[in-house]
């Protein structure tokens, strides 16, 4: 669940609840009929979700249900397991949820298993103002006449395996203030009549497979913040519309697209972003980028030079896969105080690890330094680190031995491969999750650990299982 649906609803639940803290005495017997079909078309419910929903109970007390105006259901919200599928609940969406006429919000998310089209009997409930189907199993086209829902005033759809266009109606939708219909296989352009929907804040249209030009239709978007446009086939220059956002903006991700031309320089001009994903040339002004807390430029063909940033609230950082000669990891990179992820694979930086003291170790988590020429130990770096998960440099010259090296308890992922580290690989790593210490120059018998052969192939002299065994 994304956050704009999980700060709505939490809100939503909160308000409605102090309006009526206790719940219903009684259920309209039209909502009762509707949700007990509801549960009747749900063939498996594991984690027990709906074993509160029985007939002749009160169904304002029900779980997920929420009554105002007296005894009519006004919100309908069930949470699943988007990552353990089998605990959630499976079947499909009962027309019989039409009888519930004043619902306000439907939210029914992370049910992996809920298979069927867009449940088009929701489009009879006048009162709908956000409409939740996040992380389900849902496919087909986007009903034509979604602006049936004149009160909608957002809609999350992301995550199913909606195709099709996006539907031109939606752009009669005038209350809308978040539209997050990614991660589908929707196809086609962006259509032109979006630029009605002028309360738009939160636009999420990525991971589709949408074409064609970005269509200029920012101008009117006066409050919009989030705007991701990634991972789709847009072509072409940025609309100059977009320059309009300027004072609003808080998030902006084009990444991922066919889109041709440099990043313009107006975008150092975007006081309040946090976040930016982009392709292109790096603009000078991106120095003036003061709140950035999320720069991701990886995967583009981006040249040197980088300008040194005058920023200290960066906490994701992601310059890799570009064509930078960087030689060494930036002074201002190394100063930031709290920064979490940090990924320079491929940025040309050739310098030795031990000379490397960054200002704030301690809160690193992620670290891809992968296909550099770093050299040097990792003993000193590592034993800096409380909370590292994942710890990527492949493909350098770091040479020490390993058999010295400790990490932190927290380390899940260690991929060291294709260096000169020497020595016996600790037993310590058993604690892993993913590890490759392939193509290096380790040496004696293995420690017992979960890992395949080939995460410690290419060591000359390394034997035990998964290797050849030992000779006495």
């Amino acid at each position: 669940m994304n956050f704009w649906s999980t700060l709505f609803v939490f809100a939503a639940t909160i308000f409605l609840q102090c309006l009526n803290p206790t719940g219903a005495a009684t259920c309209h017997p039209d909502d009762e009929e509707g949700l007990l079909a509801f549960k009747s078309g749900i063939t498996r419910d594991p984690s027990g979700i709906l074993s509160s929903w029985k007939k002749g109970t009160a169904c304002c007390t029900w779980n997920g249900i929420i009554c105002h105006n007296g005894d009519r259901v006004t919100i309908l919200s069930l949470f699943g397991f988007p990552k353990k599928p089998e605990r959630s609940l499976s079947g499909t969406l009962s027309p019989s949820l039409a009888k519930l006429q004043h619902l306000e919000v439907f939210s029914l998310e992370g049910h992996r298993n809920i298979t069927g089209s867009f449940p088009h009997f929701l489009l009879q409930l006048p009162k709908l103002r956000y409409l939740i189907m996040e992380d389900n199993h849902l496919s087909g086209p986007l009903p034509s006449d979604i602006s049936m829902l004149s009160q909608l005033e957002g809609l999350n759809l992301h995550g199913n395996k909606f195709t099709g266009v996006i539907p031109n109606s939606i752009s009669n939708l005038s209350r809308f203030s978040g539209l997050f219909i990614g991660g589908n296989l929707l196809t086609g352009t962006i259509p032109l009549g979006i630029a009605n929907l002028k309360l738009m804040q939160n636009l999420k249209l990525c991971g589709n497979r949408l074409s064609g030009t970005i269509p200029d239709i920012f101008e009117s978007m006066r409050e919009l913040k989030f705007l991701d446009l990634s991972g789709n086939g847009f072509s072409g220059k940025l609309p100059p519309s977009i320059a309009s956002l300027g004072p609003t903006l808080q998030a902006l991700d084009l990444s991922k697209n066919n889109l041709s031309g440099t990043i313009p320089e107006y975008i150092s001009r975007f006081n309040k972003l946090e976040k930016l994903n982009l392709s292109g040339v790096v603009p000078k002004g991106l120095v003036n980028l003061t709140n950035l807390n999320n720069l991701d430029l990886s995967h583009n063909l981006l040249n040197d030079p980088f300008p040194a940033l005058n920023v200290n609230t960066i906490e994701f950082l992601d310059l890799s896969y570009n064509q930078f000669h960087l030689k060494t990891i930036p002074e201002w990179v190394t100063s930031l105080p709290s920064i979490f992820l940090l990924k320079l694979a491929k940025c040309g930086i050739k310098v030795s690890i031990e000379d490397w003291e960054p200002a704030a170790p301690l809160y690193y988590h992620y670290i891809d330094l992968s296909k550099n020429e770093i050299s040097g130990s990792l003993e000193r770096f590592l034993n800096q680190t409380e909370y590292l998960l994942e710890f990527r440099a492949a493909g350098n010259k770091l040479r020490f031995d390993m058999g010295r090296l400790t990490f932190a308890k927290t380390l899940k992922t260690l991929d060291l491969s294709r260096n000169l580290v020497f020595g016996m690989v600790p037993a310590m790593v058993a604690s892993l999750q993913r590890l490759n210490v392939s193509q290096n120059r380790l040496c004696g018998k293995l420690p017992t650990t979960k890992f395949p052969a080939s995460a410690f192939a290419g060591n000359d002299c390394l034997c035990g299982s998964p290797l050849s065994p030992c000779l006495l």
